[in-house]
């Protein structure tokens, strides 16, 4: 099996190179070698890598500064993904696509299932659907992975900004009305690569879209003093240790860009398909801040 991966040196991308090695042979690339801003140019990065499988973990994820490059955002994540999936179906290839809880309208308090009404509350949100929106009517084989709130050992994430924060300062104020559960990327890619062995071995049951997220809930101040708990249980001495860590509110809180109230994602689905288990939030996440304070 020949899969194309794009957007390697991402969180998630970079975790995918180790979870599908077994599957077959990856050929995977950055934005100097697929750019989701030149949708014109990815035909050719598909025709010359020839997959069966293609991995797109590349997007545009800066939320806040999407609703000012509105333009930019949907060539991203919705003009380039509608490419990728037209060559995928012209291939007669996988496409496996990462989507994200912002294309609901985060409202109530019931974990979303995935054939739920969306509503996205920004540009970010809304480019996601449309990238969901232009696979589907593709009618290319695919796999969608809606998420929420990714982090990871490496890169730019809410998890290394608290421990970095919390090195520097007296006192963190943190959000604690937005209810979601923390992904980490290597839980992603892992369940990505059990899912595509089925997906190609034959099982039919795993197609269309499914929610992936660890079990349970939190806030982002939840996240944040469990981070700062795991990095105390492994010896650093931080600044501001987690009982400094202050609960406000979203309003307290103002960004160019509404964030969801309610981020829970409903994972039977993905459970069901893949006959898992997955993990509780807390674990994990004491894991990585373990490789990251190492």
């Amino acid at each position: 099996m020949r899969i194309l991966v794009l957007g390697k040196n991402g969180q998630v991308g970079w975790e995918l190179q180790r979870s599908l090695a077994a599957l077959g042979d990856v050929l995977a690339l950055d934005r100097a070698g697929a750019d989701l801003s030149a949708p014109e140019s990815l035909p050719d990065v598909v025709r010359e890598a020839r997959p069966d499988v293609i991995v797109n973990a590349a997007a545009y994820t800066a939320v806040d500064r999407a609703e000012s490059e509105r333009e930019l955002a949907f060539r991203v994540n919705a003009e380039s993904v509608g490419v990728l999936a037209r060559c995928a179906a012209e291939r007669g290839a996988m496409l496996v696509h990462y989507s994200t809880d912002y294309v609901f309208d985060g409202s109530g308090t019931r974990p979303w299932r995935e054939d739920d009404p969306t509503g996205p509350l920004g540009v970010y949100g809304a480019s996601k659907l449309a990238g969901e929106k232009a696979i589907a009517g593709s009618r290319c084989r695919h796999l969608i992975f809606r998420t929420s709130w990714v982090y990871a050992a490496r890169g730019h994430n809410f998890v290394r900004t608290m421990l970095r924060l919390a090195s520097e300062r007296d006192e963190l104020r943190v959000v604690s009305d937005q209810f979601g559960a923390p992904t980490p990327a290597s839980l992603l890619a892992d369940v990505a690569a059990s899912a595509i062995a089925r997906a190609t071995g034959g099982d039919a049951s795993v197609s269309g879209t499914f929610h992936v997220c660890p079990r349970g809930e939190t806030t982002w101040h939840g996240v944040a003093t469990a981070a700062l708990h795991a990095a105390e249980a492994r010896g650093v001495t931080l600044r501001c240790p987690p009982e400094r860590v202050v609960a406000i509110s979203t309003s307290e809180f103002p960004t160019p860009a509404r964030r969801p109230s309610n981020s829970r994602l409903c994972i039977e689905r993905i459970e069901r398909a893949l006959d898992v288990v997955l993990p509780h939030w807390h674990d994990p996440l004491a894991d990585v801040v373990a490789e990251i304070v190492r």
